[in-house]
């Protein structure tokens, strides 16, 4: 039988090759562990909670049998395994600090990060209760919070439609306003609510709530987002309505709400992603979000005055899960190259030639094969990836400190009730628009790159990535969906263009002060040489002024001030050139404004890459330099910032021969200097190479987390590899369990047999 094949067990040691790589290193991986996690402390305590979860005596976390289990297995194993943490929340105190609340616990994301499993109560956290903190009044929030603490009420985030996802005005969902007594009906009887009631009407198939998570068959309420209709009738746009779903009681679907889970996915499926359609749902006037608008008893719709900072503080909040999804992408790539890395390194394929045996023999081949990590394709493969999974997560931390820092200011003036500019403290919409032109196009970079890269690193391990057991499959295909959710990675460019736009139109007239303390100030002068080098009425002296690369030699592209500028030019070039088609198009082309901005579309996706990358290379060079400067706990000696700057250089000139047309088309660069670039990636791929099972152990990743007979920290791939086949479910009967009723018809009945020429049909 299958299931008996000996493989000896998995060895006691550590594969010879990956503890020869370990011995290689010249930095110390623990250090960078401690970089990743915050600090030691934090490290000391991430690995505690992780041991909570791997030894949980239920062995309810155990993810083994994950690949062999239907989407509804896993999907209740996935419930089981959200009860069974809030138990262990409970008995350990996790939400002490924060009024009990444990998704508000700085614990909570580390613990489910430790699960290694996605979790069908997501939207809960995600979206749900950020909603509820941020959109609704006092006393709603007095109400609805603490049923969400005790997970009474569990919910999640209704916006997009069947027809509709990110046009959210295109929304056809209705909430329609009734007077108390005005005779609802809701499941045939009639219902409504002292003061006031709405009624939550699906009008059309495609206005049925379509792909919200949680939604399917988990949540008892959903945030709907709908189309408010108030007393009077009239239309007051898209509101934010607490809806009921199911009973409390027995979970039973509440009157005139019909739900239920979308179908299988490519991946995600421990989620119930679902639909919602609402035929006539009654719900209290006070479950409309109450903190920005105001309906009546009588209907009447109010805008509440508010200051400038409370409004923003919302929008603030939905930028941090865009800062999230780019340290996810980190996360991602970080567990990917691990997985490629550490296989690569134990990999052995082509035989090693020996020198010239020098007696008229040539060269002699042995039977040592080659690691396949020594090869400059796989390590051209594989150490951008790991270059870039490093450098999301500087720019990750570096963005969530900014928002966290604009928040902090918003804040203070909202609990203190001061004007922006009282006590110094001003937060211009310029700035606000430039932190979200910032995650926007983060966002959807470096899910992209994500996204493909973990793709990328399963075909770096050959046939064997292909397996489940590989970890791979699972991983890319839930992951395949960030490209698509929180903005279409092909949309964002568009709003990040529209905000940068602003600065052209600011810099063409001088007005840039609001620009000065923003991620894109660095635009700000190579913007206004481009304008200058491009207006006709500029004098010749300013015409003449075009930037060139100032590389003189090779050394010169390792410069990281010489690879910022590059950047610099590139992004303000191609943003200057959208500024200007879009103008020729409207008043020499005879264009409207809508066909030159579609026709700019392709050009704002290439703008928006090149604010990316000037943000991330920046980023990774100025947050090691800062680490450096700040480093009073030791955490990150001079080995570890050498090799760390390694990785910035390589992220720096591999992304400039990837896009090198960019940097060619204007005379930027020259045909000698780009011969530099490739050259020193190779010189980059080879200072690399000795820290790079170094690099992804610092990481730290558990082999619980990882789920990858190839990523194994050991390195007894093979082993790993033959058990997991063992355990399918096809190897449990001998012979198979579909000879009986078919593959014995074949070779034992002779159904098949040949027995002479038959008449055709």
């Amino acid at each position: 039988m299958a299931r008996h094949l000996p493989t000896g067990g998995y060895p006691l040691t550590t594969n010879p090759d990956l503890a020869k790589e370990r011995t290689r290193a010249t930095f110390d991986p623990l250090k960078i562990t401690h970089l990743l996690d915050g600090s030691p402390q934090a490290t000391q305590r991430r690995r505690q909670l992780e041991a909570l979860i791997e030894n949980d005596p239920t062995n309810i976390f155990s993810n083994q049998d994950n690949a062999y289990l239907h989407r509804t297995e896993r999907h209740i194993r996935g419930l089981a395994k959200h009860v069974r943490l809030i138990e262990l929340c409970r008995s350990i105190g996790i939400g002490s600090k924060t009024n009990g609340e444990v998704i508000l616990d700085e614990d909570w994301f580390k613990l489910l990060a430790a699960v290694a499993d996605d979790l069908p109560t997501a939207l809960h956290w995600v979206m749900f209760v950020p909603n509820i903190i941020s959109l609704c009044d006092e006393e709603q929030k007095r109400e609805w919070l603490p049923m969400c603490r005790d997970w009474k009420m569990i919910g999640c985030y209704a916006q997009t439609e069947l027809g509709h996802g990110s046009n959210v005005r295109g929304l056809e969902t209705t909430a329609t306003f009734v007077k108390d007594g005005g005779g609802c009906q809701q499941g045939g009887g009639k219902t409504d609510f002292k003061g006031g009631s709405w009624i939550i009407h699906s009008p059309t198939l495609t206005s049925i709530k379509f792909w919200p998570g949680t939604l399917g068959r988990t949540c008892n309420h959903a945030m709907v987002i709908a189309r408010l209709i108030d007393g009077d009738g009239i239309d007051r746009g898209m509101h934010n309505f607490l809806v009921q779903t199911r009973s409390l009681q027995d979970h039973s679907l509440m009157p005139g709400v019909t739900c239920g889970d979308i179908g299988p996915k490519i991946g995600y499926n421990n989620m119930d992603n679902g639909f919602a359609k609402f035929d006539h749902v009654v719900i209290p006037r006070r479950n409309m979000a109450m903190r920005f608008a105001t309906v009546d008893e009588n209907g009447k719709y109010t805008k509440k005055t508010v200051s400038d900072a409370a409004s923003k503080i919302s929008y603030i909040t939905m930028m941090q899960v865009r800062a999230l999804i780019v340290m996810n992408s980190s996360q991602i790539l970080r567990m990917g190259t691990t997985m490629a890395i550490r296989y690569s390194a134990v990999r052995r394929q082509g035989f090693k030639s020996n020198h010239d045996d020098g007696n008229g023999g040539g060269k002699q081949t042995t039977l040592e094969e080659n690691q396949i990590l020594d090869y400059k394709q796989q390590q051209y493969r594989l150490f951008p990836l790991l270059a870039a999974s490093y450098c999301f997560f500087f720019t990750a931390k570096k963005v969530s400190a900014n928002l966290k820092a604009i928040e902090g200011r918003l804040m203070k003036l909202t609990t203190e009730g001061g004007k922006e500019g009282k006590g110094g403290i001003t937060i211009s919409k310029t700035e606000v628009g430039d932190i979200h032109a910032t995650t926007s196009a983060l966002k959807s970079f470096c899910t992209t790159i994500a996204s493909d890269g973990i793709e990328d690193c399963r075909k770096a391990c050959g046939g064997h990535g292909f397996l489940q057991s590989s970890g791979f499959p699972e991983m890319i295909t839930s992951y395949l969906q960030n490209p698509t959710v929180e903005g279409d990675n092909q949309m964002l460019p568009m709003q990040v263009v529209k905000i940068l736009l602003k600065l052209v139109k600011d810099a063409k007239v001088g007005n840039t002060k609001d620009w000065e303390h923003t991620d894109a100030k660095y635009l700000l002068e190579p913007v206004v040489q481009q304008l200058l080098s491009s207006n006709p009425k500029s004098n010749d002296n300013e015409k003449k002024n075009h930037k060139t690369c100032r590389a003189q030699s090779k050394t010169d592209m390792t410069n990281v001030h010489i690879l910022r500028a590059a950047y610099q030019h590139r992004a303000a070039r191609l943003l200057v050139n959208v500024a200007q088609q879009i103008e020729q198009d409207v008043k020499e082309g005879g264009k409207s404004f809508d066909d030159a901005w579609n026709g700019a579309l392709i050009q704002m996706g290439r703008v928006s890459r090149a604010h990316s990358l000037y943000l991330l290379f920046d980023n990774f060079v100025s947050g090691i330099q800062q680490e450096q400067k700040q480093n009073v706990t030791n955490i990150l000696g001079p080995n570890e910032a050498n090799v760390l700057m390694d990785l910035a250089l390589l992220f720096g000139l591999y992304w400039m021969e990837k896009d090198m047309g960019d940097f060619l088309e204007d005379g930027y660069m020259n045909a000698q200097q780009v011969t530099w670039i490739r050259s020193c990636i190779m010189d980059m791929l080879d200072k690399i190479r000795p820290n790079a099972v170094a690099l992804v152990d610092a990481n730290d990743f558990s082999d619980f987390k990882l789920k990858s007979a190839l990523g194994r920290y050991d390195g007894n791939v093979y082993p790993a590899i033959v058990e997991a086949s063992k355990k399918d479910p096809l190897n449990a009967t001998e012979p198979g369990p579909g000879y009986g009723q078919h593959l014995k018809r074949l070779i034992v009945d002779g159904v098949g047999v040949y027995s002479g020429t038959m008449s055709r049909l």
